[in-house]
């Protein structure tokens, strides 16, 4: 087994919540099903990706609010909301009161950027704002503020009979230390840091500036040591990895031949930077936990990090999900140094 530098402290893990256009319940009941799954193994925390007119989660903030009724423990987080399609507002008074729901254990990861497919989607989404909205940073410095409790109005008191607040209510005074920035640029790195937020990596990241020979662990590891270097708790500053992880400790022949497939048809992305925005995207690990520790160990960015969300893959079926955290949980978690919640 390998020699952890730095064992994992916290294990968690993303899924998207596929269903099916015909009965959406029964998707949707197999990701709570997962959730409460992962509270039983010990997991840290249970994350949920966010889609937008496909065929997975499009209100994970609602199902945040089903899981946390579900559970009792286990943290629940989003990777990520893009704000493109949130009025800060009207999220900040959403995630404050599902926070309040779940006893503060709400992790929400927020990113921005005009909304996927813009053109198409402005209409129905911004009719009369849409060549005016901000989609940059100041965006999230709105939702921190109202999140964090600043004032809303200049507006407060008493009205007739109805009492008026001048900020969001409720009021989690715990939430604004638990919002995630999702970036993987050097830009966002330092913004996120510099607002003092919690840095969320994936499996994607921006190959930035000339020189082609840099791989994806260096780039990572640049945006973290970034982010740390502009935040106010410098080195003990939150950041977790996201990486597309499949033990096969207890896979069956067949779930080996597909988690292995699946990792196939998407290594040539891996090679080289993808599209204009020259996207640099992390090699999927198959194997035992034994050898997926040994792959980790040897990963400059992992070697930097103690929490993870390791990402469940988009296409695979309910009992997959369950084989795969199982093994996580009991197998590839001990190899890395990190011990069950209770």
């Amino acid at each position: 087994m390998p020699s952890i530098s730095r064992p994992l402290r916290k294990l968690g893990f993303l899924t998207i919540g596929l269903f099916d256009e015909a009965d959406p319940r029964r998707g949707h009941e197999s990701t709570l099903e997962i959730i409460e799954l992962g509270e039983r193994l010990g997991f840290d925390s249970a994350w949920l990706r966010h889609r937008h007119l496909q065929y997975g989660i499009s209100s994970p903030v609602a199902v945040m609010a089903a899981a946390s009724q579900r559970t009792s423990r286990i943290e629940l987080g989003t990777a990520v909301i893009p704000l493109g399609w949130e009025n800060p507002l009207r999220l900040a008074e959403d995630l404050a009161t599902v926070d309040i729901l779940s006893g503060g254990r709400i992790n929400p990861g927020v990113s921005v950027g005009p909304p996927m497919h813009f053109d198409q989607v402005k209409d129905a989404l911004y009719p009369d704002t849409a060549d005016t909205e901000d989609f940059g940073y100041e965006r999230v410095r709105r939702l921190l503020d109202f999140v964090r409790g600043k004032p809303a109005t200049d507006f407060s008191g008493v009205e007739g009979f109805e009492v008026f607040s001048d900020r969001v209510q409720p009021h989690s005074p715990g939430l604004g230390r638990r919002l995630w920035y999702g970036g993987g640029s050097t830009s966002s790195a330092k913004w996120a840091g510099e607002h003092g937020m919690n840095f969320l990596t994936s499996s994607v990241v921006k190959a930035e500036g000339p020189d082609e020979s840099r791989d994806f662990a260096e780039i990572q590891i640049s945006h973290i040591r970034t982010f740390r270097a502009h935040h106010p708790d410098g080195e003990s500053a939150r950041v977790s990895q996201g990486l597309v992880v499949i033990p096969t400790d207890s896979a069956s022949p067949e779930q080996r031949a597909k988690y292995e497939e699946f990792a196939r048809k998407r290594t040539p992305r891996t090679t080289s930077p993808q599209g204009p925005a020259r996207l640099m995207f992390a090699p999927d690990l198959v194997g035992t936990s034994e050898e997926i520790a040994e792959l980790l160990d040897a990963h400059a960015a992992f070697r930097e990090i103690d929490e993870v969300a390791f990402a469940l893959p988009f296409t695979f079926e309910h009992e997959d999900y369950v084989q795969i955290l199982t093994d996580m949980a009991t197998k590839l978690g001990p190899a890395l140094g990190w011990q069950a919640s209770a």
